[in-house]
């Protein structure tokens, strides 16, 4: 017998859309803040959200007024505030990735001597979630939070080889911008470079991100077999070395299987 899961509740209200349209704008207008320069201003998000200044004017200073972005004297626009820091140091505690990967990252960074990363699937981008710095005077390091695309750079490579068709094709037929001159910018070309980086099941990025920067990377599957993000070995490109990048093929695929395998366990009862 079919059960109707609408019964006894109240049809949606004008009002109800109305709020459901008004938290949906005020949720595009903070993630504008993730993925963009430090500061912007009520023009920028109008024209990126196609939402009236009128409308961008009163968000963002409800926004101030919880604290949630703040402005700076002598500095035209808004950024983040102190009660944006806190829920996303809230955030981060309490993922289990971050929880699973951070000894396996520590423990990596000192065998190879570079900086290891920690990547999360947000949508159709990925963003660093963590690192672990190398010790060496000359290093790479990277910006936590920063939104980035999936086509460039090993960590975003090694998630959209991850992901299924239909999503992977979604991103494919979007424009890819070149983000150096190494970047791969085709559909088809890119499409061939993650069928080998799906049967490797390791992405190598040499300056195609950032100039004159090396990087491998493993995807990182959760207890429900989706990919949630990758983790990496980044350093200057001149270090990265066909012998350096041949192991770490081996230890960044290791590190991921036994981050897996801890997240799982972190999952379980009992296991926190």
């Amino acid at each position: 017998m079919a059960v109707n899961s609408t019964a006894g509740r109240k049809p949606a209200t004008p009002s109800d859309n109305a709020g459901t349209e008004a938290a949906a704008r005020v949720a595009d207008v903070l993630l504008l803040f993730t993925g963009g320069p430090r500061y912007l201003g009520v023009s920028t998000i109008s024209r990126e959200l196609d939402l009236s200044k009128a409308v961008v004017y009163r968000i963002l200073q409800s926004l101030v007024s919880r604290e949630v972005l703040a402005t700076d004297p002598g500095v035209a626009g808004y950024r983040l505030g102190p009660a944006a820091v806190a829920l996303g140091a809230s955030a981060l505690r309490r993922f289990d990735a971050r929880v699973a990967a951070t000894p396996v990252l520590r423990r990596l960074r000192e065998e190879t001597g570079e900086t290891t990363t920690l990547s999360g699937l947000v949508g159709d981008e990925r963003v660093y979630l963590d690192q672990f710095e190398s010790p060496r005077e000359i290093k790479m390091t990277v910006e936590l939070g920063r939104r980035f695309p999936l086509h460039a750079g090993s960590s975003g490579k090694v998630i959209l080889a991850s992901l299924p068709e239909d999503r992977r094709e979604a991103v494919l037929h979007r424009e890819l911008p070149a983000l150096t001159e190494h970047t791969i910018t085709t559909a088809e070309r890119l499409r061939e470079a993650l069928a080998e980086v799906a049967r490797d099941g390791v992405a190598v990025s040499l300056g195609e991100r950032q100039p004159g920067a090396g990087s491998v990377a493993a995807p990182l599957f959760g207890p429900d077999g989706d990919v949630h993000g990758s983790i990496s070995i980044c350093g200057p490109q001149y270090r990265f070395t066909p012998e350096a990048v041949g192991r770490y093929r081996d230890l960044v695929r290791e590190a991921a299987a036994e981050i897996r395998q801890s997240w799982a366990w972190l999952q379980e009862p009992g296991g926190r």
